[in-house]
């Protein structure tokens, strides 16, 4: 029995070095710092940094099978006459022309929702995700206050991914078409960003 024990009690001694050598190899590994500084170089930015002016249509479905946004909150005061509170989901194409038929290059996805009592105004946030050429896979964020009703409206870009890393600019908006009874409309994108 007192073999046992001494086996016993070498075997565990044994487990005892092992996890504390262990343990204290753990111990030497530095984590990474939460905040540290970067040349640009060290994530690929060597070029210099260029302007782009893209021009699509966004056609923002609301009526019908086949809607593109889709209210999924309203408000308690919401009401036909007031709609302010109502929040919707979109998933809205963006093409070359006007008619929804013409070439896909994207899609807009986010959210809009009805932030004015007094005006049709929208706070937008939304990606437009591209589909087409150099542009396939990158995307550029919007976020901003939309008053519809305004001949032009600006918001900023917020940033990007993909070819639009880093990026910042803003886009102009113009309703080219706006249908009262169904509440879709068609609306001209103008998009100035700086980018790599």
């Amino acid at each position: 029995m007192a073999e046992l024990l001494l086996k016993l009690s070498s075997a565990a001694a044994v487990f005892l070095l092992a996890v504390l050598s262990l343990a204290s190899s753990f111990a030497t590994v530095e984590a990474k710092p939460f905040s540290r500084n970067l040349s640009p170089l060290s994530l690929g930015i060597n070029k210099p940094e260029k302007l782009s002016h893209l021009h699509f249509y966004f056609h923002d479905i609301v009526a019908g099978k086949n809607a593109t946004a889709v209210r999924v909150a309203k408000a308690e005061t919401t009401s036909a006459s007031s709609p302010f509170g109502a929040v919707a989901v979109i998933d809205d194409p963006l093409t070359v022309g006007p008619d929804i038929g013409s070439k896909l290059v994207g899609r807009a996805q986010g959210i809009y929702a009805l932030t004015s009592k007094t005006e049709s105004s929208l706070l937008m946030a939304y990606n437009f995700a591209f589909m087409e050429g150099k542009y396939n896979g990158s995307s550029l964020t919007v976020m901003g206050r939309n008053p519809v009703l305004s001949a032009v409206r600006e918001m900023p870009v917020m940033g990007g991914s993909g070819v639009f890393r880093f990026a910042r600019g803003y886009v102009e908006a113009r309703t080219h078409t706006f249908d009262l009874k169904t509440g879709d409309a068609c609306v001209e994108y103008d998009v100035y960003v700086y980018h790599y």
